[in-house]
């Protein structure tokens, strides 16, 4: 019996992985491992417990905790745990905890009561996706994309008429001549806007509609009209060449027209006309919120 001793074989899966002297000391290791507590850490795991066998074993043979402990710490089950801050559906940052994320959510409430902002809490066992933000850079990204989205929001009602959204650029000019406006060369007050640019310049539908117009009118030279739906059309003027037919659908941004001079014109220019149940209205808010 002296050439032996009493020790504990140790197996993960069936398969023997070493020996431990003291059981209870090696389960207290054991129960460290998953108490581990660090930045992120939700909950940890290992992945199967140890069975310890009690045995007898040549006093040469020699322990190997440290070994064991390493083999299951490769094993571990370990989830992290972070909190993402939406503005509406937009992810803006996340934070390591909710007391964070309920703070940047409650203080950017105050100053927009009309977005959806929430707090979304996520889960991983990928370390690498924990993407966080101290809470003061949290802060700072999350208060420079509600001013981001507040003012697109403001952009949008700008570019939107009667339920009609007006989303591509006609054509990028210069403008000579606003709504309102007089001058010898016509009887009455400018109806539009006119925006001077190279003659040949493509130009665009400002929204999906259909062309109810596509002809020589008078001052206006060659004209294309589009009709949006809700009693919105917009008016094309002085066209050099037209490039759609009455009838046909167009989409947001197709090229309709190229610049002209055609009609009452002293020079290349889109005359660009709004109007809604048949009343012109002024264009030009519009158009510089679309560039």
């Amino acid at each position: 019996m002296i050439k032996y001793k009493p020790i504990y074989e140790v197996k993960l899966s069936g398969k023997e992985v070493g020996y431990i002297d003291n059981k209870a000391e090696f389960q207290s290791i054991v129960a460290q491992l998953e108490n581990y507590q660090s930045k992120n850490v939700y909950d940890v795991k290992i992945a199967e417990q140890p069975e310890y066998l009690l045995t007898l074993v040549s006093k040469e043979q020699e322990t190997n905790e440290d070994e064991i402990v390493m083999n299951l710490q490769k094993d571990m089950v370990i989830t992290y745990q972070y909190f993402d801050i939406y503005i509406d559906d937009e992810k803006v940052d996340a934070v390591d905890t909710k007391e964070q994320a309920d703070e940047i959510v409650a203080e950017l409430k105050q100053k927009d009561e009309t977005s959806n902002i929430r707090v979304v809490e996520c889960e991983t066992q990928d370390e690498m996706l924990v993407q966080t933000s101290t809470l003061e850079v949290a802060k700072t990204n999350a208060y420079q994309k509600l001013n981001i989205i507040e003012a697109e929001k403001e952009r949008e009602e700008k570019t939107t008429i009667n339920g009609i959204k007006l989303s591509a650029l006609p054509v990028e000019g210069t403008i000579t001549a606003r709504y309102g406006e007089s001058s010898r060369l016509r009887s009455s007050s400018h109806t539009g806007l006119d925006i001077a640019i190279t003659k040949g310049t493509p130009i665009k539908a400002v929204a999906d509609g259909t062309v109810i117009c596509a002809e020589y009118s008078g001052s206006y030279g060659n004209l294309v009209k589009i009709d949006h739906g809700n009693g919105v059309e917009t008016w094309y003027a002085h066209t050099n060449t037209m490039k759609v037919e009455v009838g046909q659908s167009v989409k947001a941004g197709d090229i309709i027209a190229t610049v002209g001079s055609t009609g009452n014109s002293t020079g290349p220019h889109l005359h660009l006309e709004i109007r809604v149940n048949g009343e012109h209205i002024n264009p030009e808010e519009v158009y510089k919120n679309m560039i």
